[in-house]
Protein backbone atom coordinates (compact mmCIF):
# COMPACT_ATOMS: atom_id res chain seq x y z
CA UNK A 1 0.00 0.00 0.00
CA UNK A 2 1.74 3.52 -1.13
CA UNK A 3 2.39 6.02 1.84
CA UNK A 4 -0.53 8.52 1.09
CA UNK A 5 -3.33 5.62 1.02
CA UNK A 6 -2.08 4.48 4.43
CA UNK A 7 -2.16 7.78 5.59
CA UNK A 8 -5.63 8.30 4.23
CA UNK A 9 -6.80 4.79 5.63
CA UNK A 10 -5.29 5.45 9.37
CA UNK A 11 -7.14 8.64 8.95
CA UNK A 12 -10.24 6.81 8.42
CA UNK A 13 -9.90 4.43 10.88
CA UNK A 14 -9.22 6.60 13.60
CA UNK A 15 -12.67 8.41 12.72
CA UNK A 16 -14.65 5.30 12.97
CA UNK A 17 -13.28 4.17 16.01
CA UNK A 18 -13.49 6.99 17.83
CA UNK A 19 -17.47 6.41 16.79
CA UNK A 20 -17.87 2.70 17.47
CA UNK A 21 -15.48 1.91 20.18
CA UNK A 22 -17.29 2.46 22.85
CA UNK A 23 -20.11 0.00 21.77
CA UNK A 24 -18.03 -2.87 20.26
CA UNK A 25 -14.76 -3.10 21.98
CA UNK A 26 -15.46 -3.91 25.96
CA UNK A 27 -17.22 -6.83 24.87
CA UNK A 28 -14.44 -8.25 23.11
CA UNK A 29 -12.27 -7.66 26.59
CA UNK A 30 -14.99 -8.98 28.66
CA UNK A 31 -15.53 -12.28 26.75
CA UNK A 32 -11.29 -12.72 26.52
CA UNK A 33 -12.13 -11.99 30.75
CA UNK A 34 -14.16 -14.34 31.62
CA UNK A 35 -13.85 -17.47 29.49
CA UNK A 36 -13.29 -20.47 31.80
CA UNK A 37 -9.14 -21.08 31.58
CA UNK A 38 -7.53 -23.19 29.47
CA UNK A 39 -5.62 -26.29 30.74
CA UNK A 40 -2.73 -25.13 28.65
CA UNK A 41 -0.55 -22.22 27.06
CA UNK A 42 -1.03 -23.78 23.90
CA UNK A 43 -4.90 -23.57 24.24
CA UNK A 44 -4.69 -20.33 25.56
CA UNK A 45 -2.52 -18.99 22.58
CA UNK A 46 -4.80 -20.78 19.96
CA UNK A 47 -7.59 -18.75 21.69
CA UNK A 48 -6.44 -15.66 21.85
CA UNK A 49 -6.00 -15.78 17.72
CA UNK A 50 -10.05 -16.29 17.78
CA UNK A 51 -10.81 -12.45 19.40
CA UNK A 52 -9.05 -11.26 16.34
CA UNK A 53 -4.91 -11.63 16.49
CA UNK A 54 -3.61 -12.61 13.55
CA UNK A 55 -0.44 -14.50 14.89
CA UNK A 56 1.05 -15.25 18.23
CA UNK A 57 4.11 -16.11 19.57
CA UNK A 58 4.93 -16.96 23.43
CA UNK A 59 8.04 -17.96 25.14
CA UNK A 60 7.81 -19.51 28.92
CA UNK A 61 11.48 -19.56 30.62
CA UNK A 62 10.65 -21.60 34.09
CA UNK A 63 13.85 -21.43 36.02
CA UNK A 64 15.57 -25.25 36.09
CA UNK A 65 13.77 -26.15 33.07
CA UNK A 66 13.83 -25.95 28.97
CA UNK A 67 12.60 -23.03 27.47
CA UNK A 68 9.23 -23.47 25.74
CA UNK A 69 7.45 -21.94 22.82
CA UNK A 70 4.29 -21.36 21.54
CA UNK A 71 2.82 -20.27 18.01
CA UNK A 72 -1.05 -19.55 16.52
CA UNK A 73 -1.83 -17.78 14.06
CA UNK A 74 -0.13 -16.56 10.88
CA UNK A 75 3.56 -15.03 10.57
CA UNK A 76 2.96 -13.92 7.13
CA UNK A 77 -1.16 -13.91 6.41
CA UNK A 78 -1.40 -12.91 2.33
CA UNK A 79 0.88 -16.28 2.00
CA UNK A 80 -0.06 -18.41 4.60
CA UNK A 81 3.22 -18.87 6.45
CA UNK A 82 1.96 -20.49 9.86
CA UNK A 83 3.61 -18.60 13.10
CA UNK A 84 7.28 -19.29 13.74
CA UNK A 85 8.40 -19.38 17.19
CA UNK A 86 12.04 -18.11 15.82
CA UNK A 87 10.37 -15.31 13.90
CA UNK A 88 12.09 -11.46 14.40
CA UNK A 89 9.68 -9.30 15.20
CA UNK A 90 9.58 -5.44 15.96
CA UNK A 91 9.88 -5.18 19.87
CA UNK A 92 8.96 -1.55 19.97
CA UNK A 93 9.56 0.29 23.74
CA UNK A 94 11.15 -2.69 25.12
CA UNK A 95 14.34 -1.27 23.31
CA UNK A 96 14.15 0.98 26.71
CA UNK A 97 15.67 -1.89 28.70
CA UNK A 98 18.26 -2.09 26.87
CA UNK A 99 19.34 1.67 26.18
CA UNK A 100 18.77 2.04 30.35
CA UNK A 101 21.39 -1.02 30.65
CA UNK A 102 23.46 0.87 28.22
CA UNK A 103 23.64 3.90 30.06
CA UNK A 104 23.77 2.33 33.72
CA UNK A 105 27.25 0.68 31.89
CA UNK A 106 28.70 4.20 30.79
CA UNK A 107 27.73 6.15 34.32
CA UNK A 108 30.00 3.15 36.08
CA UNK A 109 32.26 3.95 33.99
CA UNK A 110 32.07 7.68 34.65
CA UNK A 111 31.62 8.47 31.13
CA UNK A 112 28.24 9.89 32.21
CA UNK A 113 26.83 11.15 35.62
CA UNK A 114 22.76 10.54 37.11
CA UNK A 115 23.03 13.90 38.51
CA UNK A 116 24.14 16.22 35.56
CA UNK A 117 21.42 17.85 33.72
CA UNK A 118 20.19 18.10 30.14
CA UNK A 119 21.37 21.62 30.06
CA UNK A 120 25.07 19.86 30.80
CA UNK A 121 24.67 17.16 28.08
CA UNK A 122 22.34 19.08 25.25
CA UNK A 123 22.83 22.86 26.12
CA UNK A 124 21.17 23.54 22.55
CA UNK A 125 18.12 22.63 23.83
CA UNK A 126 18.45 25.36 26.38
CA UNK A 127 15.50 27.35 26.42
CA UNK A 128 13.53 24.58 23.70
CA UNK A 129 12.49 21.92 27.01
CA UNK A 130 11.32 23.59 29.65
CA UNK A 131 13.59 23.26 32.67
CA UNK A 132 16.50 21.65 31.13
CA UNK A 133 19.01 22.57 34.06
CA UNK A 134 17.06 20.95 36.36
CA UNK A 135 15.90 17.85 34.62
CA UNK A 136 18.57 14.94 35.21
CA UNK A 137 19.76 11.69 34.05
CA UNK A 138 18.19 10.02 36.20
CA UNK A 139 14.96 11.47 35.96
CA UNK A 140 15.01 10.87 32.22
CA UNK A 141 16.11 7.29 32.84
CA UNK A 142 12.55 6.66 35.03
CA UNK A 143 10.06 8.91 33.12
CA UNK A 144 10.17 11.99 35.72
CA UNK A 145 11.63 14.69 33.81
CA UNK A 146 8.46 16.47 32.44
CA UNK A 147 9.39 16.41 29.35
CA UNK A 148 6.29 15.73 26.75
CA UNK A 149 6.20 13.07 25.05
CA UNK A 150 6.56 13.31 21.46
CA UNK A 151 4.22 10.33 20.20
CA UNK A 152 1.41 12.37 21.86
CA UNK A 153 1.43 14.88 19.00
CA UNK A 154 -2.32 14.58 17.47
CA UNK A 155 -2.22 12.31 14.62
CA UNK A 156 1.38 11.11 15.16
CA UNK A 157 0.94 7.57 13.70
CA UNK A 158 -1.17 9.23 11.00
CA UNK A 159 1.82 11.21 9.57
CA UNK A 160 4.82 9.92 11.60
CA UNK A 161 8.22 12.12 10.98
CA UNK A 162 11.32 10.19 9.27
CA UNK A 163 14.21 11.53 11.68
CA UNK A 164 15.01 11.76 15.07
CA UNK A 165 15.17 15.39 14.43
CA UNK A 166 11.59 15.87 13.37
CA UNK A 167 10.50 13.77 16.16
CA UNK A 168 12.45 16.07 18.63
CA UNK A 169 10.55 18.95 16.95
CA UNK A 170 7.41 17.37 18.40
CA UNK A 171 8.22 18.32 21.93
CA UNK A 172 10.21 21.59 21.84
CA UNK A 173 9.03 24.67 22.93
CA UNK A 174 5.80 22.93 25.51
CA UNK A 175 5.16 23.84 28.58
CA UNK A 176 6.79 20.74 30.80
CA UNK A 177 4.32 17.97 31.82
CA UNK A 178 5.23 18.94 35.42
CA UNK A 179 8.16 20.59 37.33
CA UNK A 180 10.70 18.31 37.51
CA UNK A 181 10.88 14.91 39.85
CA UNK A 182 7.63 16.45 40.97
CA UNK A 183 5.46 13.60 38.58
CA UNK A 184 5.72 10.51 36.08
CA UNK A 185 4.94 10.50 32.58
CA UNK A 186 5.68 7.97 30.42
CA UNK A 187 7.68 10.04 27.88
CA UNK A 188 9.63 8.95 24.39
CA UNK A 189 11.27 11.55 24.40
CA UNK A 190 13.12 10.77 27.64
CA UNK A 191 14.39 7.75 25.92
CA UNK A 192 15.31 9.38 21.99
CA UNK A 193 17.18 12.16 24.07
CA UNK A 194 19.32 9.30 26.15
CA UNK A 195 19.91 6.97 23.12
CA UNK A 196 21.33 10.25 21.22
CA UNK A 197 23.45 11.06 24.80
CA UNK A 198 24.82 7.55 24.55
CA UNK A 199 25.70 8.55 20.87
CA UNK A 200 27.10 11.74 21.73
CA UNK A 201 29.90 9.75 24.41
CA UNK A 202 30.72 6.81 22.77
CA UNK A 203 31.15 8.48 19.65
CA UNK A 204 29.34 5.86 17.45
CA UNK A 205 25.63 4.22 17.35
CA UNK A 206 24.36 3.43 20.22
CA UNK A 207 22.70 0.00 18.51
CA UNK A 208 26.39 -0.87 18.61
CA UNK A 209 27.61 0.13 21.76
CA UNK A 210 24.53 -2.05 23.07
CA UNK A 211 25.64 -5.10 20.51
CA UNK A 212 29.18 -5.08 22.01
CA UNK A 213 28.19 -4.58 25.40
CA UNK A 214 25.34 -6.15 26.41
CA UNK A 215 23.89 -8.25 22.79
CA UNK A 216 27.29 -10.16 22.39
CA UNK A 217 28.57 -10.94 26.14
CA UNK A 218 24.74 -12.84 26.57
CA UNK A 219 25.32 -14.45 23.21
CA UNK A 220 22.34 -12.51 22.10
CA UNK A 221 22.65 -13.36 18.14
CA UNK A 222 18.81 -12.93 17.18
CA UNK A 223 18.83 -9.10 18.39
CA UNK A 224 19.01 -6.47 15.88
CA UNK A 225 19.13 -2.21 16.03
CA UNK A 226 17.12 -1.77 12.62
CA UNK A 227 14.72 -3.95 10.05
CA UNK A 228 17.99 -3.04 7.44
CA UNK A 229 20.40 -5.39 10.14
CA UNK A 230 17.99 -8.57 8.88
CA UNK A 231 16.11 -10.60 6.26
CA UNK A 232 12.68 -8.90 6.08
CA UNK A 233 11.18 -12.43 5.70
CA UNK A 234 12.37 -13.72 8.80
CA UNK A 235 10.50 -10.55 10.61
CA UNK A 236 6.73 -11.40 11.58
CA UNK A 237 4.05 -9.47 9.68
CA UNK A 238 2.20 -6.61 11.77
CA UNK A 239 -1.04 -5.67 10.68
CA UNK A 240 -3.83 -3.25 11.32
CA UNK A 241 -7.07 -3.85 11.93
CA UNK A 242 -8.97 -2.33 8.82
CA UNK A 243 -6.01 -2.59 6.59
CA UNK A 244 -5.28 -5.30 4.19
CA UNK A 245 -1.75 -4.96 4.00
CA UNK A 246 1.14 -6.08 5.98
CA UNK A 247 2.61 -3.21 7.32
CA UNK A 248 6.06 -4.97 8.37
CA UNK A 249 8.16 -2.60 6.08
CA UNK A 250 6.58 0.97 8.00
CA UNK A 251 7.20 2.69 10.85
CA UNK A 252 10.78 1.10 11.41
CA UNK A 253 12.74 1.96 14.32
CA UNK A 254 13.99 0.86 17.78
CA UNK A 255 15.27 -3.02 17.75
CA UNK A 256 14.12 -6.03 16.53
CA UNK A 257 14.73 -9.61 18.17
CA UNK A 258 13.43 -13.46 18.57
CA UNK A 259 10.97 -13.78 22.06
CA UNK A 260 13.45 -16.19 22.73
CA UNK A 261 16.56 -13.42 22.75
CA UNK A 262 14.27 -11.02 24.75
CA UNK A 263 13.13 -13.95 27.31
CA UNK A 264 17.19 -14.69 27.41
CA UNK A 265 17.77 -11.00 28.16
CA UNK A 266 14.89 -10.44 30.38
CA UNK A 267 16.56 -13.26 32.43
CA UNK A 268 19.67 -11.45 32.68
CA UNK A 269 18.33 -8.00 33.42
CA UNK A 270 16.70 -9.84 36.75
CA UNK A 271 19.31 -12.03 37.93
CA UNK A 272 22.04 -9.53 37.49
CA UNK A 273 24.02 -11.11 34.98
CA UNK A 274 23.69 -8.51 32.36
CA UNK A 275 25.56 -6.05 34.80
CA UNK A 276 29.16 -6.15 35.72
CA UNK A 277 30.17 -5.29 39.25
CA UNK A 278 28.95 -2.27 40.57
CA UNK A 279 26.22 -1.40 37.66
CA UNK A 280 23.10 -3.00 39.20
CA UNK A 281 23.40 -0.81 41.95
CA UNK A 282 23.28 2.42 39.61
CA UNK A 283 20.34 0.92 37.33
CA UNK A 284 17.43 3.48 37.49
CA UNK A 285 15.19 1.73 35.15
CA UNK A 286 12.16 -1.10 35.75
CA UNK A 287 12.91 -4.85 34.94
CA UNK A 288 10.09 -5.68 32.86
CA UNK A 289 8.28 -3.90 29.46
CA UNK A 290 6.00 -3.67 26.94
CA UNK A 291 6.45 -2.54 23.34
CA UNK A 292 3.67 -1.00 20.98
CA UNK A 293 3.95 0.18 17.25
CA UNK A 294 1.37 -0.30 14.70
CA UNK A 295 1.23 -3.79 13.77
CA UNK A 296 3.15 -5.12 16.09
CA UNK A 297 2.37 -5.54 20.07
CA UNK A 298 5.15 -7.75 22.84
CA UNK A 299 5.22 -7.85 26.86
CA UNK A 300 8.10 -9.02 28.64
CA UNK A 301 7.57 -9.68 32.13
CA UNK A 302 9.63 -11.95 35.01
CA UNK A 303 7.17 -13.02 37.86
CA UNK A 304 9.57 -13.19 40.78
CA UNK A 305 7.22 -15.85 43.04
CA UNK A 306 7.68 -18.59 40.22
CA UNK A 307 10.86 -17.26 38.77
CA UNK A 308 9.48 -17.60 35.49
CA UNK A 309 9.71 -15.22 32.61
CA UNK A 310 7.08 -15.00 29.85
CA UNK A 311 7.73 -13.08 26.37
CA UNK A 312 4.55 -12.74 24.42
CA UNK A 313 4.25 -11.14 20.99
CA UNK A 314 1.39 -10.37 18.93
CA UNK A 315 1.01 -8.77 15.16
CA UNK A 316 -1.68 -7.24 15.43
CA UNK A 317 -3.12 -3.53 16.85
CA UNK A 318 -5.75 -1.07 16.42
CA UNK A 319 -6.64 2.49 16.58
CA UNK A 320 -8.97 2.56 19.49
CA UNK A 321 -6.65 0.36 21.70
CA UNK A 322 -8.89 -2.80 22.74
CA UNK A 323 -5.80 -5.29 21.39
CA UNK A 324 -3.83 -3.61 23.73
CA UNK A 325 -5.79 -4.07 26.62
CA UNK A 326 -6.42 -7.92 25.03
CA UNK A 327 -2.59 -8.67 25.59
CA UNK A 328 -2.73 -8.16 28.78
CA UNK A 329 -5.76 -10.01 29.61
CA UNK A 330 -3.81 -12.91 27.27
CA UNK A 331 -0.58 -12.63 29.71
CA UNK A 332 -2.28 -12.36 32.61
CA UNK A 333 -3.84 -16.01 31.95
CA UNK A 334 -0.80 -17.51 30.32
CA UNK A 335 0.88 -16.92 33.89
CA UNK A 336 -2.16 -18.06 35.71
CA UNK A 337 -1.84 -21.03 34.04
CA UNK A 338 1.55 -21.86 34.78
CA UNK A 339 1.00 -20.86 38.64
CA UNK A 340 -1.94 -23.79 38.30
CA UNK A 341 0.52 -25.84 36.90
CA UNK A 342 3.26 -25.28 39.78
CA UNK A 343 0.82 -26.09 42.04
CA UNK A 344 -0.49 -29.37 40.76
Amino acid sequence: MKKKQLKRTFRILFIIASISSLWFVPWILVKAWILPLPDTIQEQVEEAITHGVDGMIVYVDEAGKPPKFYTAGWHDRENKIPAKPDALFKIGSITKLYVAVAATKLIKAKRLSLDKTLADYFPELIGRIENANEITLRMMLQHRSGIPNFTNFPNYWVNPPETRQEKLEYALDLPASFKPDKGYEYSNTNYMLISDLIDKVVGYSHQQYIKEEILIPLNLNNTFGSLHDVNIDDVMSGYYVGIENDIKTDYSGLMIATAQDVGMFLRALNDGTVFNEGEQEIYSYVYEHGGLLPGYQCLAEYHNEIDTVVVQFMNTTNFDGYNWNLSQIVINRIVKIIKCKKRE
